[in-house]
């Protein structure tokens, strides 16, 4: 099947807008099997764009389900050291890197959720060099999404495979801002849009963030000083902009890692490591999770506030208006990506140094001093609804409206 002018407009966009790839650069694309059509047309325009080279690294998640099934968890976390050296590669030499994020939501059901912990654990720990140079935009990186049978069938159901996979693309194409005679402007407009509200909050140097809705959701969140909002593009360690995220609504910075109390309620499944994770919700004291409780996929919740050091705690904390392009659409995806990017979020686990005045030259203690997570993970999971009020405090106390009923009031 040969991509639509829109398809392989989102291929365009993630080269030239998405990881901004400079002549000569290399880029390496991580993709599902299925996706192997998409992934050319993404080696296609890096080529036509100058690109030095074009790697693929393919996966397939039904292998990856098979071996969670059959292998040891001594194999499953032993990390290959050709896998450590690849990632080494990539950041010494600068690589662009444009991952195709598209699982299917029930790949993993019912798999040894113990298994699953220890291999992510391994990998991540392993892959520590790689995910620091990525939070610290030392290289350029992009997140997009294309269809799969297995997830356009979770997100409708009703449909045959063909006509499921052809909604959820138009879905995509939609969200990616794709559409129309000049997608880049569409792009480059898009991010004029993110300037004013980081400008207000950073203005602001809010004390502290109080989170209401009547799903149960009460939730004070203390700021670091000297906090960071940003959002749409940002700037790499080489001074050359990107878009990290393909599609993004949210504005974002790093909560204070130890001054986060009440008890937060989630708006959206979760997809974590392949496993569905639904109805759950989080009770915060000085920062740590000391409870949780999950409707669907309490295990998985469990191994991911019990991951490692600092999963138990808050890395980022994001904005995002309910009546977002995405949440109008009224598509769960359930896919972070898109579902992110339709509500108010937060992430358990690390958080971005560029959030925080000179982060990005600040060591792991330096970090935790200043009050911002260091941790092997980052995880999103939502929390914006319709009724959502969020209300910035000033160190004087003074309160002023952030977001009523879901979206924002200033």
């Amino acid at each position: 099947m040969s991509l639509s002018t829109h398809q392989q407009n989102l291929a365009k966009i993630a080269v030239a807008i998405g990881v901004n790839l400079q002549a000569g650069q290399k880029l390496v694309i991580n993709a599902p099997a299925e996706c192997a059509e998409f992934a050319r047309a993404i080696a296609k325009a890096a080529f036509e764009r100058g690109a030095g080279d074009v790697s693929v690294k393919y996966s397939d998640e039904h292998v990856a389900r098979m071996r969670y099934d059959h292998a040891s968890t001594e194999t499953l976390t032993k990390v290959p050291a050709w896998h450590i050296d690849r990632l080494k590669s990539m950041v010494d030499d600068g690589d662009a890197v444009i991952s195709i994020h598209a699982e299917d939501p029930d790949v993993m059901s019912g798999v040894d959720a113990e298994k699953v912990k220890a291999a992510a654990v391994a990998l991540n720990k392993a892959a520590m060099p790689y995910h620091d140079a990525i939070i610290n935009n030392r290289i350029r990186w992009c997140v997009i999404a294309v269809p799969t049978v297995g997830w356009a069938k979770k997100v409708f159901p009703d449909l045959p495979d063909a006509d499921a996979v052809s909604a959820l693309w138009d879905a995509i194409i939609k969200a990616s801002r794709v559409e129309g005679d000049d997608p880049i402007a569409n792009w480059q407009a898009h991010n004029d849009s993110f300037n004013a509200k980081s400008d207000f909050l950073n203005r602001h140097q809010f004390k502290a963030f109080h989170y209401q809705s009547k799903n149960g959701t009460d939730l004070e969140v203390g700021m670091p000083e000297g906090y960071i909002f940003t959002g749409g593009a940002e700037a790499a360690e080489d001074g050359v902009i990107f878009f990290p995220n393909i599609p993004t609504e949210e504005v974002f910075s790093a909560p204070h890692k130890d001054k986060v109390n009440g008890t937060l309620v989630s708006s959206h499944p979760l997809v974590y490591n392949g496993q569905l994770i639904d109805g759950f919700r989080f009770t915060f004291k000085d920062g740590h999770v000391t409870d949780f409780h999950a409707d669907v996929g309490e295990e998985a919740l469990k191994s991911l506030v019990n991951a490692t050091e600092g999963s138990d705690q808050l890395g980022e904390i994001a904005l995002v208006p309910y009546h977002s392009p995405i949440s109008e659409m009224n598509i769960l995806f359930y896919n972070t990506l898109f579902d992110e990017n339709a509500s108010c979020h937060f992430a358990l686990g690390s958080a971005y140094p560029t959030c925080i005045e000179g982060g990005t030259d600040m060591n792991e203690e330096q970090l935790k001093n200043t009050g911002l997570n260091v941790s092997a993970t980052h995880v999103d999971f939502m929390v914006g609804t319709d009724d959502l009020r969020i209300t910035g405090i000033m160190a004087d106390g003074t309160k002023i409206p952030v977001f009523e009923n879901g979206d924002w009031a200033i």
